[in-house]
């Protein structure tokens, strides 16, 4: 009877203190945010950094350098907001803003 009652007890040990089969998986993908981004064609002699102005906040997207055209993406906005555009000169003596752009997909902008 004690060896039943102790093989009894082992089992019963084993099977608390065993292992689990857990099953792994990933959720559903989170949709996909619309890509927005800014073309600009700086038509200026020097390079202009580009910025994204966007509630209140100042967004450096990149320098685009004199006579040159470049796709900019724009991260930290949402794809519908309403935004101003910035570009200013490296050294600083012009600044270009055009106000309440609305960014869906990829905006064109021509520096002056």
């Amino acid at each position: 009877m004690t060896r039943f009652l102790y093989a009894a007890m082992v089992a019963v040990t084993l099977a608390a203190c065993g292992g689990r089969q857990v099953e792994v998986g990933t959720g559903p993908r989170p949709a996909e945010s619309a890509q927005i981004g800014l073309q600009v064609t700086n038509n200026l002699t020097q390079p202009v950094n580009v910025y994204v102005v966007s509630g209140g906040s100042d967004i450096f997207l990149r320098q685009v350098g004199a006579n040159a055209t470049e796709s900019l993406p724009v991260q930290g906005v949402a794809a519908g907001s309403t935004v101003t555009l910035r570009a200013t000169t490296v050294d600083g003596t012009r600044t270009y803003t055009k106000d309440n752009v609305v960014l869906t997909g990829n905006y064109v902008w021509q520096v002056p």
